[in-house]
Formats: C-alpha cells, structure tokens, sequence
C-alpha cells in the first residue's frame, strides 16, 4: 500500500481523508451576511453566532459559500466516480495516463460483504454468512491480483499505460484533491451519510464531517438542528 500520510485520516482498508487546505470559520458567514448594510466584526460574538443560526433556518444560502475547504481523498474508483457527481466543487484526480497503477484494491471487511434485499430504489442491504463472506474476499482477492498481472504484462510488452489502465477493475484505489465551499458540503454530508447511501462512501462523509464541525461548529450545529439540510 502507498504509505499513509502522517495528517490523514484512514477510511476503508487502504483509503484516507486529508484536510489539505482550509479558509472557513464562522464569521467568514456572519461578514458576507452584513456585507449587505456595509458592517463586519473581527471576532465571533453571541449576536454572530444568532445571525448564523438565523441565516440557515431560513436557509439564505449563499454567506456559506465564502470559505473554501480542500481535502486529499484516496478511495476506491467506484466511490469516487458516485462522489464526482457533486459538481458544486472543483476536482483533479490521479491519472493512469501518465502514471502507473498501484496494486492497491479495495477489498471490505467480511462484515461489510452484504446481498440487496428488494427493488431498485427500495433496497436493504443483509450481512451473509461469515464462509460466504471470506469466499467473496478471497475471489475479489484473486480477480485483483489477476487483472493487475495483466496490466503490468502489457505494460512490459511496450503498451502503453492509457490502454493498460483498461483492465483494472473499479475496485482499484485513486486519489483526488477536493476543494469545496460549506454550502455544497453540507448538500454532500446530507447525501452521502444519510442512512441510504452506500455504505463505503458514507464511511468518507462521516470523516469529512468531523473536520467540517472541527472548523466551522457553529454552522454545523445549526446544520444538525435544521435536519441536516444544506441552505
């Protein structure tokens, strides 16, 4: 596994979460509110705190939104291509155009080994048995190891890497840098760890979530209080 680096936060069993970069606090939303009658203060106060509050009960979305936040994300391709349909944000992910592939693959925890109960749009989710659940490991294991000795055969054989990249599964590990405002953030926790997403990208959400309270608690706990509905 690529070495996990010393500020990130682990997730699944080879990923990780990184808080990158950030310019957001609370009064970044206070001050682009009273931009309006000309006002700004230079430390949170109480009558801050209330505007805040205020601004997202009422769901005046848009003070949110002064304040950036720039996470480095390693996940499964699969996870990432449900989170890239966040478009409020901006994205640039690891190539394997121009660099080579890792042999890192994402293989869950036995418990994690779950069959769909229902219809599309009404499924639940079951653990199976625990012998069922190490097979469906060790033949993810084998699909993996298989498809990345063929990638690296073709490589060997002169291929090049932007047709290579063609048999890896999306089981296989990229990497992302992430820069996104509150109010899209928000939009994205109350999605993806919601009960009904899937369970690998709720993992992710639910650590961005504790660096997005660490930074701004006042407009998460008013984000909480409002159902966890983004303004």
């Amino acid at each position: 596994m690529t070495d996990l680096p010393a500020d990130a936060h682990r997730v699944l069993d080879r990923g990780f979460v990184r808080l990158d970069g950030v310019m957001a606090d609370d009064l970044s939303v206070a001050n682009s509110a009273r931009v309006s009658f000309g006002r700004r203060t230079e430390t949170m106060s109480d009558e801050d705190r209330g505007l805040v509050r205020f601004l997202m009960r009422h769901r005046h979305g848009t003070p949110f939104e002064h304040n950036s936040f720039r996470f480095h994300v390693r996940t499964p391709i699969f996870v990432a291509r449900e989170w890239f349909r966040h478009r409020i944000g901006s994205f640039n992910e690891f190539s394997m155009r121009y660099a080579e592939a890792t042999d890192d693959f994402y293989v869950p925890a036995a418990t994690a080994v779950r069959t769909q109960v229902g219809k599309p749009g009404s499924y639940s989710f079951e653990t199976v048995p625990p012998e069922l659940a190490e097979e469906v490991r060790e033949s993810l294991g084998a699909a993996y190891a298989s498809a990345y000795s063929t990638y690296r055969e073709l490589l060997e054989r002169g291929i090049a890497r932007e047709i290579a990249r063609a048999v890896l599964p999306v089981g296989a590990y990229t990497e992302f840098y992430w820069t996104v405002n509150a109010r899209a953030l928000m939009n994205f926790l109350s999605l993806r760890s919601h009960e009904t997403a899937q369970l690998e990208i709720r993992e992710y959400a639910e650590t961005i979530e504790g660096l997005f309270e660490q930074h701004m608690p006042v407009t998460y706990e008013s984000w909480v209080a409002n159902d966890r509905a983004a303004p």
